[in-house]
């Protein structure tokens, strides 16, 4: 072995190693998306996710898409459709009009640690197949939504991305996808939706019907701490005040009120909107449920049907 290869080796340090060896894995299966709109274009990237050419990437890349191209690192480049979209969790599935190169392997988010080493590979800029690596930097951030609605469970990270970078791929060292990027959270900061059991039936909802379908109570509030009393009778320290009752929604009908503190849903505890939200699921639609309050010192039970959510 020369001097040469020696000091190579000696540079390549245990975490450039990891970084390199991501990109080597990952980066091929990456491809750079160019958008046609009635509006313009539009640039993004989206990531190889099934041997039958579905890719996933973020659903404002292709909003109003009328034409979808896909380029890869080997030159390939291929016409795409879109499958489905799902704006409230800003994902969305492509399927390719050609060949495309395996699929990556998906990890899981919620194994996540802070500090730990992930990678983003995307498109920023229009720059092709570029590679920002950092850590965690926080878990569990929650990202407000054009809808009103927020994307639960974000990963923080401070692995730089720029316009071009949402819809590719955050990867764990193993060369695993764990997130989709989403967006800019400021200077040094990065989010990402994460890849988890959640947001895996979301994919496949989109795969197989184009849409998630979602269940709505039409009522807004606040996280709220309870009394000592309240608190000892419902057993949890937090609850949702109600500030807000939609007019004709199951919520009103089933006669909640603003003032209302929501405890809990179908025996499961509600602490905060968060937490209502993720209960809204497609199996709650229509299906009778008990919303229990806490309203002038005494626990309410009232019975709701929820309705589907119509974006």
């Amino acid at each position: 072995m020369n001097e040469d290869e020696v000091d190579d080796r000696a540079a390549l340090d245990a975490y450039s190693a990891a970084v390199v060896r991501v990109a080597e894995t990952v980066l091929p299966s990456v491809a750079a998306v160019s958008v046609r709109t009635r509006s313009g274009a539009g640039a993004g990237s989206a990531s190889v996710i099934s041997a039958d050419g579905h890719l996933l990437t973020s659903a404002h890349v292709v909003a109003g898409a009328t034409g979808t191209e896909l380029s890869f690192a080997d030159g390939t480049t291929v016409d795409a459709e879109v499958v489905g979209t799902d704006p409230l969790s800003d994902l969305a599935v492509l399927r390719a009009r050609g060949a495309t190169p395996p699929p990556l392997r998906l990890g899981d988010a919620a194994r996540l640690r802070v500090g730990q080493l992930v990678v983003a590979l995307g498109n920023p800029l229009g720059l092709a197949g570029s590679v920002t690596a950092g850590i965690v930097s926080a878990l569990g951030r929650s990202l407000p939504t054009a809808s009103g609605r927020v994307i639960d469970e974000v990963i923080q990270t401070d692995a730089a991305l720029n316009p071009g970078n949402s819809g590719g791929v955050l990867a764990d060292s193993a060369g695993r996808m764990v997130g989709v990027n989403t967006a800019v959270a400021g200077i040094g900061l990065g989010l990402a939706v994460p890849i988890n059991a959640s947001t895996l039936e979301i994919v496949e909802a989109l795969k197989s019907a184009g849409r998630v379908r979602r269940a709505w109570l039409g009522v807004a509030g606040t996280k709220v701490r309870l009394t000592p009393e309240a608190a000892a009778k419902v057993g949890a320290p937090m609850g949702i005040r109600i500030a807000t009752v939609v007019a004709g929604s199951p919520a009103a009908e089933a006669g909640a009120r603003p003032g209302d503190i929501v405890v809990s849903l179908d025996g499961i505890p509600v602490v905060d909107p968060t937490g209502l939200q993720r209960l809204m699921v497609e199996r709650a639609i229509g299906r009778r449920m008990e919303l229990t309050l806490w309203r002038n010192g005494a626990l309410v039970d009232v019975v709701v049907l929820p309705q589907e959510l119509v974006a």
